[in-house]
């Protein structure tokens, strides 16, 4: 079988639904360039809990979990299936890795799941498991729940965690926007970038203190903590390829990062 990448995909707002600009375009590319998976996993920044949560619904609900949007965004629905043998699977892998998991058979996908799947595969007949991050953990914790999940991509399972390379929505009240970007934003991709192509693990696991604008790119984590998800699933040594998708309201750095194989010495 086909062992495929894994992704970090940056969801930006509910709004690239509907409005999807450039990253429509790259996710259709990336669709076209893959292998079609059998099934996804999908770590998402909008599913917060104090362990790993496993969603084993056999058809999970689109989840309109936000406010204050145009009623057509409400009438959204990504009615792909669920796969609750695959949920059991990924049970026992972060069991094995002692991340004490739980599973709920009721869980929707949320808006951090169903909008870029939405781009990235729009006939929503690829089945679906959505887990939680767990925002009180450190990206170390979420690399664990990535090396974990990594035989699923022996398996024909996308490992995804969806996010944001930046986010930080309190600036959206200082006026940025398509003619005048945040001054945090680019210095934080390039870092990111930078350290990927690396492969300096070490220091992204301390971005905190490490990388330029840390608090200002995510004054809280949840939006980053995919990342390491996308990571760790990747294996030893991945390779990191940053596809570039933009930035929204000047300040939400779209970016996607496609990981495979082993980076080169």
């Amino acid at each position: 079988m086909t062992t495929l990448p894994s992704l970090y995909i940056s969801h930006g707002s509910p709004m690239t639904a509907l409005q999807p600009g450039l990253v429509r375009e790259r996710l259709a590319g990336l669709a076209a360039e893959m292998p079609r998976p059998q099934a996804i996993v999908i770590a998402t920044a909008h599913w917060l809990g104090a362990r790993p949560q496993v969603g084993g619904a056999a058809q999970p609900e689109t989840m309109h979990d936000f406010f204050g949007f145009p009623p057509a965004l409400y009438e959204v629905r990504y009615p792909a299936p669920g796969a609750p043998t695959l949920a059991g699977r990924v049970m026992d892998l972060l069991a094995q890795a002692h991340l004490d998991p739980s599973l709920d058979p009721q869980r929707g996908l949320d808006h951090g799941a169903w909008v870029p799947l939405r781009l990235l595969y729009p006939d929503a007949d690829i089945p679906v498991v959505p887990i939680s991050i767990q925002h009180a953990q450190d990206p170390a914790h979420h690399l664990a729940i990535g090396r974990a999940l990594a035989p699923l991509r022996h398996e024909g399972v996308l490992v995804i965690g969806s996010g944001s390379i930046t986010h930080n929505l309190g600036d959206l009240r200082m006026g940025y926007g398509a003619e005048r970007e945040a001054p945090y934003v680019r210095p934080f991709i390039a870092w990111i970038e930078d350290r990927l192509a690396a492969g300096d693990v070490d220091a992204l696991l301390d971005y905190r203190r490490q990388a330029p604008f840390a608090q200002r790119a995510h004054p809280t984590d949840e939006h980053l903590l995919p990342l390491f998800v996308a990571l760790g699933a990747a294996g030893a040594q991945p390779c990191a390829q940053r596809i570039d998708a933009g930035i929204d309201h000047g300040i939400l750095a779209m970016d996607i990062y496609r990981f495979e194989g082993n980076r080169p010495d």
